[in-house]
This record gives C-alpha cells, structure tokens and sequence, in this order.
C-alpha cells in the first residue's frame, strides 16, 4: 500500500484529492500537510496532518522519514493572476520547493506527481487543438514555473531515474473549495452568484474560450496516472487533458436552463484578460488516452446540473 504525502493540501486541488485518496489508499496512508491548521477543515481533522513550509526542506525531510512516504504529490504552488502581482515568491514556491521535493524523492526513493498547467503554452502555440509536444513560450510567471517544473522533472527522471508524473490542468471548477487567485476562477464564482444573486459580472470577455475541467475529473485522472504501468508512459512530465472548452456566455446560457433570470455582465480585468488570451482554447488530449486510458466523465451540460445541484446543498447548510 501506498503512503502518499500531499503538499498543498488545504488549497483547491488539495482539499478534495486528500479526501478522495483517503477512500482510496485508507486514511493512514494519506498525509496531508499544510503551513497552518486551520479549525474545522476536514483536510486537518479527518486523518494525518503536519504542518510543512515547504521553503523548508527538513520539514518535508522529516515528514517523508516520519511516515515512511514513498509517493509525495506535490501541489503546493501561486496561482497565474496572484503570481503576476508577485513573480518573484511565485518563483520561489512553484520552482524551489518542486526541486526540493524532486531532491528529497531521489534520496528517499520516492514517486512525485505535480500538476503543470495549459499556462505553460503562450502566444506561439497553437490555440486549438495544441499538440502534446508544442513549443512552451509562456507569457505569465506562473506559466514559466510551471514549463520549469516539466523540465526539472524530466531531468530527475532521465538523470536519477525518480518516477515523475505529471498533468497539464486546463481550469478546474469545483463546489467545494473556491480558487485562490487563478484567471479561470470566473467558471466557479458564476455558480456561486447565479445561486446567491441570478447575476454575475465576468473579468473575462464575451468570446474568450478557454479550456476547463469539473473537479471529480481531475481527481480521477491524478490517481489513474499515477497507477499506470510505468512502462507505458511517454509522455510522463506532463501530460495535456481536456473536457470541455467555453466562453463566459456558454456557461452564462447553460446556467439560465435551470435560472432563467440569471444575467451576466462584463468587467475586464485587463492582467487575467490578456494571460486567458495567451492560453490555448482546447488542448490535444490524445497522448492521455492512448498511454494511460484517458477518459472524463463531465461535460458543460451536466457539470452544470452537478454545480448547481451541490452548491444549492452547501449554501443552505451554511444558511
């Protein structure tokens, strides 16, 4: 059995993959870790929790020796917009603590996973459809930490043969956390004021497409990849995957089948305007299908259902 170290755990991917690996490898083989504790969170009371600043090798090296981890699935990172507004500390975390993480698996023998993203394609990639291989010439800082990490993580793989995997994450929507600080954060905010006040106002313009994804998809697809056979992985650092691809008035008009007086307006935001329209529309998923089986379950349609129905719960449970 597995004993997985998750950093990054209370953020938005981390909150839900801890829990759903939890169901999967048993609550004792599932590390959560965090720079704080906050009160209530089911990341924290649920199952193993320790405190890790991962500016801070020997506090990951503890955790590692500690608990005897052989996996560690390494999401703690800054976002695209809160990393323009500060690039150098999104340096630091996105590349400094990856290289940590790939120094300690080499000396402790351990697996990593860490999501890279469609932000490390820029203007001189192809929009639709981008190819697997494409040329990386990203425009944001988040972007180019995340083409770093591929590259450091290839390295450590051909050079000390560490098992990295990793997965190109095109927007995630979920219910159950709200994004810190991403240029497709609009996908989820709308469902929350559509429920709360039937009208949105979007930092992103009409007819700007992007690439998105619902949660339990990506869920799904970091656990699959990380079960392959190792033999059937090329393209192991980091693998483009897609669902769906949207513009703000997609979702707008999908929300009003089930909210008819639901209204959306527009508020550009220039920084995550132009980072969204540096980003490729729909990625080329098919080296995902063929060497690891690839497959979402969720499209625009009964995502929405899914949002709408769940959000519903959850904010009259808080009400």
């Amino acid at each position: 059995m597995k004993k997985i170290l998750i950093t990054g755990a209370l953020g938005q991917i981390g909150s839900e993959l801890t829990s759903y690996m939890r169901d999967i490898y048993g609550i004792n083989n599932v590390i959560a870790s965090g720079r704080r504790t906050p009160k209530g969170s089911k990341v924290v009371e649920d199952g193993i929790f320790e405190l890790i600043n991962t500016d801070d090798v020997n506090q990951i090296i503890n955790v590692v020796k500690k608990h005897k981890v052989d996996t560690i699935i390494h999401l703690a990172a800054i976002l695209s917009a809160v990393g323009e507004a500060n690039p150098i500390k999104a340096w630091e975390v996105n590349v400094g603590s990856l290289l940590s993480v790939l120094e300690i698996a080499r000396t402790y023998d351990c697996s990593v996973f860490t999501p890279s993203s469609i932000a490390v394609f820029g203007d001189y990639s192809q929009k639709f459809k981008t190819p697997q291989d494409e040329v990386q010439k990203p425009a944001t800082m988040y972007g180019i930490t995340k083409s770093s990490g591929e590259l450091l993580c290839d390295y450590y793989f051909k050079r000390f043969g560490v098992d990295t995997r990793g997965i190109r994450f095109p927007g995630l929507i979920s219910y159950e956390t709200l994004p810190g600080g991403g240029t497709t954060d609009y996908a989820v905010h709308i469902y929350y004021e559509a429920l709360k006040n039937k009208k949105y106002t979007s930092f992103i313009k009409e007819g700007t497409y992007m690439d998105m994804m619902y949660m339990p998809d990506a869920l799904n697809a970091i656990v699959e990849v990380m079960e392959t056979d190792p033999g059937k992985l090329i393209h192991r650092n980091a693998f483009n995957v897609t669902s769906m691809s949207f513009a703000p008035e997609h979702i707008a008009q999908e929300i009003k089948k089930h909210i008819p007086e639901f209204e959306i307006t527009y508020d550009i935001d220039p920084i995550r305007q132009a980072i969204a329209e540096s980003w490729p529309d729909f990625l080329d998923d098919t080296a995902a299908r063929e060497e690891w089986g690839w497959n979402p379950k969720y499209d625009l349609k009964s995502m929405t259902k899914d949002m709408l129905a769940k959000l519903k719960e959850k904010i009259k449970a808080i009400n």
